[in-house]
Formats: structure tokens, sequence, C-alpha cells
């Protein structure tokens, strides 16, 4: 590390990110605990994974109403959302709006990127060095990074060739991308290719699509919210945050008992059809069977493949974009708003990347293969102005391991999860004494609304701090053993759902080249997870070693 900088400056607590996780995390520590406290964000305002997201169509997938912290009642009640489903700008507002509500803003460092976190075994302390040089030296480390917040640009030959402008979703441009009178295009159709190309197409001169998985996808049915949605939501804002900390997916609405396999095909069509015209994630909550059962989940798979059919004029493509190889929710699940609908347009065309993969980009296009009439492979290029990489995140783990964060003897995280990330509770690491994770592998996390994920986290980290602290105990970390014992549970939720069985979901790493294929999230729901917290707590931590 860098030691130019003689004095770091002092703090109890320091946590990497200004998100969601990271403010209500100094919230509480700076609150409830009174310790000193900062901040690190690399963007220049709050937001975290919404500063960034910024590209055409993006929208969180989590309804408004349940996409926001509830530890205030009075931030309830002041705060209102204009849509059913909020986009970035919204989001943003809404977190300046509690930065400055609760005066966090003072102890954020922004355009501060963390460059190396080093454990120092002879005083217990994290020293931590940031892009600038700059040193800090804390008691606790806590990452509140997100976890789509690295993003991934495939490599393909001749990208660098590119005459053109090229973006990917996770990295706009503030001022925004013209597309009018442009040929643009797209590469993925994933959750963030589903919510752009729509956008896209309606100002492009040309949008082409580069479809190398198919997926499914739901109507968001998105609306304007009115002072009736308004005030039903914060009359009910009690019994809801109740819901979201007690059920297994932190969303507004329970997964029905009912069971595919034992409901008629007459009701069953009735119930995907009613669930289909709600339109959003509550979809998936349609059958408590859906995925645990192969059988089961094929029902709601070829309800929505007949949707696309029906949605999609030209045969072909709608027989391409229907073309699904993994169970429906298996994967991340979109929502859209006219996705499929998109294809009908003069201006967009779908290129199915099984039949014509890319051969290469080139400085005005992106050439492909085609088979002729004879079976043979031509080349077929696409001219285009605008490239977007709608390709996705390193996720979970990306943003933990481009920091050097090294624990006892200089144990680099990146060696200590060389073969997939292991920890306890999605919690801890062995090895790293004092450094927290909000949302890391290991929790449910990316299966949950997140805001509901991210109080359990917080709150769980700030009650931990709190024994520390009481009980004078200087540090705390996984054991081995249990760090051993939680990825066997882990794994051991996994294989009871459909989940794992997708080898190329991002769940499991399969989007970046190189990466251990683990399944990283806790499947066994945000109830259970807390319950298993909480014990671990009520125990005083008897998981964890403590010094």
């Amino acid at each position: 590390m860098n030691t130019q900088h003689a004095e770091p400056e002092m703090l109890d607590a320091l946590i990497i990110g200004a998100g969601f996780s990271g403010l209500y995390q100094l919230y509480c520590l700076r609150e409830k605990l009174g310790l000193k406290v900062k901040v690190l964000e690399a963007g220049d305002s709050v937001g975290g994974t919404w500063y960034w997201n910024k590209y055409p169509g993006a929208r969180c997938d989590s309804e408004s109403h349940v996409y926001c912290y509830t530890f205030s009642k009075e931030l309830t009640e002041e705060w209102n959302w204009s849509e059913r489903y909020p986009g970035p700008d919204e989001i943003v507002s809404y977190l300046d709006h509690v930065t400055d509500r609760f005066n966090l803003r003072h102890n954020i460092e922004f355009e501060t990127r963390v460059a190396a976190a080093r454990f120092n075994e002879k005083d217990n302390h994290w020293d931590i060095e940031v892009d600038s040089g700059r040193l800090y030296r804390a008691r606790y480390l806590i990452t509140a990074v997100g976890c789509l917040s690295s993003a991934n640009v495939p490599e393909i030959d001749g990208l660098k060739d590119f005459e053109g402008q090229w973006y990917h979703t996770g990295q706009w441009p503030k001022e925004g991308v013209p597309f009018e009178g442009k040929r643009v295009g797209q590469i993925g159709t994933g959750s963030t290719g589903i919510q752009a190309a729509p956008v896209i197409a309606q100002t492009a001169q040309h949008l082409t699509v580069f479809q190398r998985t198919a997926n499914y996808s739901i109507p968001a049915r998105n609306h304007k919210l009115n002072t009736e949605d308004r005030s039903s939501h914060k009359l009910n804002a009690a019994a809801t945050r109740e819901l979201t900390r007690n059920n297994s997916n932190g969303h507004g609405w329970l997964i029905s008992e009912k069971q595919a396999l034992k409901t008629s095909a007459e009701e069953r069509t009735d119930i995907y059809e009613k669930a289909w015209q709600t339109g959003g994630l509550k979809f998936r909550a349609s059958f408590s069977d859906l995925l645990i059962s192969e059988k089961a989940n094929a029902t709601a798979a070829a309800f929505i493949k007949k949707k696309i059919h029906q949605l999609v004029n030209d045969p072909e493509t709608a027989s391409s974009l229907a073309d699904i190889d993994h169970p429906y929710a298996a994967k991340r699940p979109p929502i859209d708003t006219h996705y499929f609908e998109t294809y009908n347009r003069d201006n967009v065309e779908l290129v199915d990347l099984r039949k014509t993969p890319i051969l290469r980009i080139t400085k005005d296009g992106v050439v492909c293969h085609k088979p002729d009439s004879k079976g043979q492979r031509t080349e077929k290029h696409h001219h285009l102005d605008i490239l977007v990489f709608a390709t996705g995140y390193d996720a979970i783990t990306g943003t933990l391991l481009r920091m050097d964060i090294r624990g006892r003897n200089g144990l680099k995280l990146s060696d200590a999860w060389s073969a997939g990330p292991r920890n306890h509770l999605g919690l801890q690491v062995a090895g790293f004494p004092n450094l927290f994770m909000i949302t890391g592998p290991g929790s449910p996390s990316v299966l949950t609304n997140m805001p509901a994920a991210i109080e359990q986290h917080v709150e769980w980290i700030s009650d931990c701090i709190a024994f520390m602290i009481e009980q004078n105990h200087t540090t705390i970390e996984s054991s081995e053993s249990s760090v051993e014992s939680w990825v066997n549970e882990g794994n051991a939720e996994a294989n009871k759902t459909l989940l794992p069985s997708v080898r190329h979901s991002w769940y499991l790493g399969a989007n970046i080249p190189g990466k251990p294929r683990v399944f990283m999230p806790y499947t066994g729901g945000l109830d259970k997870y807390r319950n298993i917290c909480q014990k671990a707590a009520d125990e005083n931590y008897k998981m964890f070693v403590i010094s």
C-alpha cells in the first residue's frame, strides 16, 4: 500500500458504496451506535446501482411501495412515488431525499474508489487506501457495493476497430445517447436488453438485436400512481413491512400454496392469464411448485411461449424468441413494456446467434456467420453506427474481487475465493476479521426484493457491532467450520430447486469466462434466512471466532 500519507483518517467503521445498503448502514452505525463512520463512493452522488444504470428503459422490477426503506414511518409518509415501477432518476431522487433528510451527506466521500484494504493484525484495524492515495484506518470494514455493479463487456474480436460509439448499459452516459438517424446494434437480451430494446427502437433508424439466449418475459403493466394508490400504500405500510420482512421473497405478496400439477389445466390457464394481465414478478408466485418441479414449470413455460407467438407477427422471429432452453424463473425473470411487440416494427431485426453466431466486429458493424441455401456458412455484415452491450455484470462477487482486499497473513480475497465464494451466512469470510458484506454471495440478495434483504443485513451487522462494543471484544470472523457448513447448507437449498440446472446463468457466474461455476445466492428464502441469522445472534455469535 501507498504510505506517502503518514496519517490515515481514523474511523470506527468504513463503508464502501452509497446506495441503499451504504446509506442505511451509515445511518444505523452513526445514529444508533454513535460511531465515527465514513462512506466512500465512486460516483459523484448517492444512488448505487441506480447512479450508473441510466440506460434507455431502465426501471426497477420491484413495485415502488416496497422498493424503499421501512425503518422510518415519517419517511414513508412524506415520500410519494409517481409510478408502479420507478425509473433510475426517481430512485436516485428518493435516495437523495433520504441522504438530506437524515443529514448523511457530510459523512460521504464522493468520487473516491477503494484501491486496497489490508487487515493490520498488530492493531486489529483495517487500513484502506483510495485511488487518490489517501489513507483511512477503521476497526470495521463494510462492503455495500451492490450485486450488479461491475459491467461485463464480452471479448469479441475486433471491438477495438469499431469506429462508431459503443456503450455498456451499466455505464451509461449521464447526458444520454441520441439514436435518431442511427443504425443501432444491441447485444444481449437479458433483463436489461429486454427493457432497452423497445425504447431504442422508438427513435433509432434501425435496431438490430443480437440474441444469444432467448428469454421469458412478463408484461410489467407499469402505470402512474394516483392519489388513491399512494394513500392505500401508506395506510397499509405497517402491514406491508411485516409481510416483506417475513416472507420468502421480500415482496408485497406471497407465493400461492396451490400446485400447478394438482390444478386442472383449465383453472391453471385461467390463473396464468390473470397473472399475465396483472403483470410483474408476481406471475412466478402463481403456484408453489414452479421452481421445484420441471413438469410444473413446463406449464408456465408453455403459457409464456404461446403468448410470444401470439404477440410477434413474423413466425420465424417468434420461433427464435420462444426457443428458450431453461425453466421459467430459473434465471432472473424479466418484466417488460412491449418487448415482444417491438419486433413487429419495420425498423427492428432479430439476429439469432445460435443460428448465425457473431464472427467479429468491424469498423462499421458486426459480421455474423450465415448459412446459405446449400447449408454452407457465409458471412453477413450488419452495418452499425452504435453498439449497445446489454451483457450484464460480473454479478455478486465482481466488485468485491476487483478491490485488493487482504485479510490475515496477507490472504487475498481473490485467493480465498479462487474456487468460488465461501463465507458464513453471506456476511463474513474466514481469515478476514471485522469485514462484513451486505447482500454478498451466500445471502438471498438478488432472489429477493433488495431493500428488504438490505435492511435485514444492515440491522444484523449493526447489532453484531453493538455486541462487540458492549462485550469489549476486538475482532469477529467466520470460522472455517462455519463456512463449510454454510456452503453445504446453501448447496442443499439450491439443489431443492431448478435454479442450478441452468448452467449458463449469471447466478453461477457463467457469463464471465474463467469464473468458478458456483451457485451464489441463498435459495432458502428471506424468511428462513432471517431466522438463521437471528439464531446466530441469540447464541452470542458462537459460530464465529471472537477475540
